[in-house]
């Protein structure tokens, strides 16, 4: 196990930050995604915290 979480936990921050998108996302089309700054802003966010939870799963 690396760091402070396992990978359960890591698990979980992935599907909660999955949910953030989704909620994020919900209702608005890909242009008004695209004209949306914050939106767009709050979803990298979200992708960076799957990114940096995935590169900390175990290979087991």
């Amino acid at each position: 196990m690396k760091g402070e979480f396992g990978d359960p936990q890591r698990l979980i921050h992935i599907l909660k930050a999955i949910e953030e998108i989704e909620s994020y996302i919900d209702g608005i089309d890909y242009s008004s995604f695209l004209e949306k700054s914050v939106v767009k802003f709050a979803v990298i966010k979200q992708l960076e915290i799957i990114g940096e939870a995935a590169n900390h799963i175990s290979n087991e």
